[in-house]
C-alpha cells in the first residue's frame, strides 16, 4: 500500500512533467486532489455553511469510514 505525502506548499512544488519532485505524487493524482477539494469547497459556498470546520471535519470523518468499507469490500 502506498503512503500518502501532502503537500509541502506551492512554493515548494518541482516537477519532472509527470511527478512533483517535492513530495514525490503524479501530477495527475494532484490535480484529481484539487478538483474533489474544489467541488467539496464549491458544496459549502453554494449553501453559504458558516460552519466549514464543522463540514470539513464531517467529510473527514465519511471519507475514513468509506475508504475503510471499500477496502473491506474489496477482495
Amino acid at each position: 500500500m502506498a503512503r500518502f505525502e501532502p503537500c509541502h506548499g506551492k512554493d515548494a512544488c518541482r516537477d519532472d512533467g509527470e511527478r512533483c519532485l517535492t513530495c514525490g505524487r503524479q501530477l495527475t493524482e494532484i490535480a484529481r486532489l484539487r478538483q474533489a477539494i474544489d467541488a467539496l469547497a464549491g458544496l459549502a459556498v453554494d449553501y453559504g455553511y458558516d460552519n466549514t470546520e464543522e463540514f470539513a471535519n464531517y467529510v473527514a470523518r465519511k471519507l475514513v469510514k468509506t475508504i475503510n468499507h471499500r477496502r473491506e469490500h474489496a477482495g
